[in-house]
């Protein structure tokens, strides 16, 4: 099974990138499943209707979210109306949405995609790790589901790679998203498991994580800002990760870095180019 995950998607060239290059990816590879995380889609903070549509339309089967999942307003009444939008398990209970969803891929396979947040400064939410093994123990993979595919949104290294081991064998996919900088240890682990730090983001690289990096430095300088946050503008980058897994038990057999376009040096799995 192929499945392709796209980071954070940054503003209106993050979601430029999306859709000029994801359906030819869709095709060209031969992808079964795409999961794409679009917490900072709108103008780099929350998500609408309308770009979550357009981003299912260009080829993404299910849209993760984070800490910025409800900061545009409408996504408190749209996410209890969509099906492929998951935003954070460890949210309180009653908060609106899904913290994972069943997908059924391209192929016809069913996947189980998955939200879960830290909390290593981030919002002091439920357990992470106590959230997910509650998703996981109703979701044997390899038997109950084919796939299953983890977007854990969290600020430290060190948090991310504790949740990957903790996940080990029991997903195909453990993808850290948040920090928006790719990291360069993607891997699969003993049992079995794809795993990647950070993924990055789907957005400009010439700013400070996917915003103009004026605002951000006069911050940095002299401590008091001067207005808001706006995305960085300029060529963007497509950043993910591609992953291929064993078709009887789900677990990943190949997994690579994906980087198209923008500034950042290219690269794409070797495995399915022809």
């Amino acid at each position: 099974m192929r499945i392709l995950f796209l980071g954070d998607v940054v503003g209106r060239p993050g979601r430029e990138a999306v859709t000029d290059h994801l359906p030819g990816l869709v095709s060209g590879w031969k992808l079964d499943l795409v999961v794409v995380n679009g917490e900072n889609a709108a103008g780099g903070f929350g998500i609408t209707e309308a770009i979550y549509e357009d981003l299912r339309a260009a080829g993404a089967d299910a849209v993760t979210l984070g800490n910025h999942a409800f900061d545009q307003r409408e996504a408190l009444v749209f996410i209890e109306r969509v099906d492929r939008l998951v935003r954070p398990a460890n949210y309180p209970a009653g908060t609106p949405g899904r913290g994972a969803v069943l997908v059924e891929a391209k192929n016809g396979a069913r996947v189980l995609v998955a939200n879960v947040m830290g909390r290593t400064f981030m919002d002091p939410l439920d357990d992470p790790f106590a959230a997910v093994d509650r998703l996981l123990d109703g979701a044997d993979l390899g038997h109950m589901v084919d796939a299953v595919v983890v977007d854990f949104h969290a600020e430290t290294t060190s948090e991310k790679q504790a949740f990957g081991f903790h996940c080990d064998g029991r997903a195909s996919l453990v993808v850290g998203t948040h920090t928006h900088v790719p990291t360069a240890d993607h891997r699969i682990l003993s049992g079995g498991t794809a795993f990647l730090t950070d993924v990055g983001m789907c957005g400009a690289y010439d700013g400070v994580i996917g915003m103009d990096k004026e605002e951000p430095l006069r911050r940095f300088t002299r401590k008091i800002g001067a207005g808001r946050f706006e995305p960085a503008a300029g060529p963007a980058t497509l950043a993910g990760v591609a992953v291929e897994t064993d078709n009887a038990t789900g677990l990943a057999v190949k997994v690579a870095p994906v980087r198209i376009g923008g500034s950042l040096s290219p690269a794409r799995p070797d495995f399915w180019e022809s």
